[in-house]
Formats: C-alpha cells, sequence, structure tokens
C-alpha cells in the first residue's frame, strides 16, 4: 500500500464558510453524509484528512463551525455533546475523532489505511491508543512545566516508533490511520514550540524530520493544515504561556 494513489485522489476543495449564530442548518438528514468540523480543530482535522486521501470529497460534504459563536441548531438537531467532529451518515450522527477516522476508513469506498499484516495492525492499536492518553496530554501539560525534557520525552517515543519498519517513512511503513491521528498534533507542535520555547521537536530526530517532510508531500493532508499559523502561535502563547 504505496502512496501512489494520492495524486490521482486529490481534489482541491473550495472550503465553505464557517456557520455561526445567524446561520441556518443544512437540510438535516436528508441522505446527503455531512462532516462537521471546525478548521482550527486538531480532532476534526483528523477526520478531514481520513476523507481527503480517500478520495471522498464528493461524497461527504464539510459543515465548518464556528466554535466561538455556535449555531443553536447544531446542538439541538445534529450532536447534543455540542462538539467537533461529527459526522451525519446514514440517518445517525457519530462523533469523537479517533471513532470517525476508523469508521470513515471503513465505511467507505477508497484505500484501506490499516495493514493486513498483524504485527503491523498490533502496533497501530498501541500508537492509536497513546496518542490521546498519553502523546497529547503530557505535551500540553508540559507547557506549564520544563516543555523541553516533557515534551522531548514524548516526540523521543515518536522517534523511536518510527524506526520499527523499514519499509517506508510512515509508522507503520507505509502510511496508515496513525499517521492520520498523530499529524495534526505535530503540525501545531512543530510550529508552536520553537516560538514558544526556542525548541525544535526535529533536532536529532531524522525519521520525525522525514515524516512531516513526507506528510507535507500528501495533497490530502496538505489541504488540511491550518492556513493561519501566527494566529495559532498567538492562540497557543495566550493559552499556554505564563503572561509577562
Amino acid at each position: 500500500m504505496g502512496s501512489f494513489f494520492y495524486s490521482d485522489r486529490s481534489v482541491q476543495d473550495l472550503l465553505p464558510p464557517s456557520l455561526d449564530s445567524t446561520s441556518q442548518p443544512p437540510s438535516l438528514f436528508d441522505g446527503t453524509t455531512r462532516l462537521y468540523i471546525n478548521y482550527q480543530c486538531p480532532y476534526s482535522q483528523r477526520v478531514w484528512i481520513t476523507r481527503n486521501v480517500k478520495g471522498l470529497q464528493e461524497i461527504i460534504k464539510l459543515v465548518p463551525i464556528d466554535l466561538q459563536n455556535r449555531p443553536d441548531w447544531y446542538k439541538e438537531k445534529v450532536y447534543p455533546k455540542n462538539k467537533v467532529p461529527s459526522l451525519e451518515h446514514n440517518n445517525k450522527v457519530t462523533g469523537e475523532s479517533l471513532v470517525l477516522v476508523k469508521y470513515v476508513d471503513c465505511n467507505f469506498e477508497g484505500p484501506s489505511f490499516l495493514p493486513d499484516d498483524q504485527e503491523k495492525r498490533k502496533f497501530a492499536e498501541e500508537l492509536i491508543a497513546y496518542s490521546d492518553t498519553t502523546f497529547v496530554p503530557e505535551v500540553y501539560r508540559s507547557f506549564a512545566k520544563d516543555a523541553r525534557t516533557l515534551a522531548g520525552a514524548q516526540f523521543d517515543y515518536l522517534e523511536k516508533a518510527l524506526h520499527k519498519f523499514d519499509d517506508g517513512p510512515f509508522f507503520l511503513g507505509q502510511f496508515s490511520q496513525v499517521d492520520i491521528i498523530y499529524a495534526p498534533f505535530i503540525e501545531r507542535f512543530h510550529v508552536f514550540m520553537p516560538e514558544g520555547f526556542n525548541y525544535d521537536i526535529t533536532t536529532g530526530r531524522p525519521k520525525l524530520a522525514k515524516w512531516i517532510e513526507e506528510m507535507n508531500n500528501l495533497d490530502g493532508y496538505k489541504q488540511t493544515k491550518v492556513l493561519e499559523q501566527e494566529k495559532m502561535v498567538e492562540y497557543y502563547k495566550n493559552r499556554f504561556l505564563p503572561k509577562a
């Protein structure tokens, strides 16, 4: 399962404007499959990447939500938890990014992003579980403590994981759900940590540097990347760094 199929599955999305409290809802439960996201949300980005790399741009419609000014109908009629991402499909709505990455991969046409190899599949399960139980929370917690040491240990974990299979530059060698799940957070940390802590997460980690380079070559991922990186950095600084 190589990366040869990305070129012919790359469809450039025309990104719709975000819906806010003044917006009317779409024609809900009319048979259209809709992915409700927020353009800045890394959890949404996971499912958005999955949609894109499977070539589902014409099948799953993006519905971006303004999280700072949410429409009431989203909670009342679509997803009572009032979070993104969520997927409207077959007259029901499902949430949670890890669930949705698997759901979209398994229930729609296009290449599969879990390998048949049992050793790789077991490692995928370990890495996917580690992402939200350990990697993401530990890196965020490190911002209030010793980011270089504590976050550094998490990036060392990823560097070691990237050494396990040598048949490609990704976590399982070939591109998989694991890469999709880690990409939005590595993207943000790679941009923010040099600004916030003068710390480059790729220094001394050649496999991670190569992984980022390879990810940036995938059209389905590139289309989902944070467009306004300066705003994201300012948001992270205001949220995570002590006020002067």
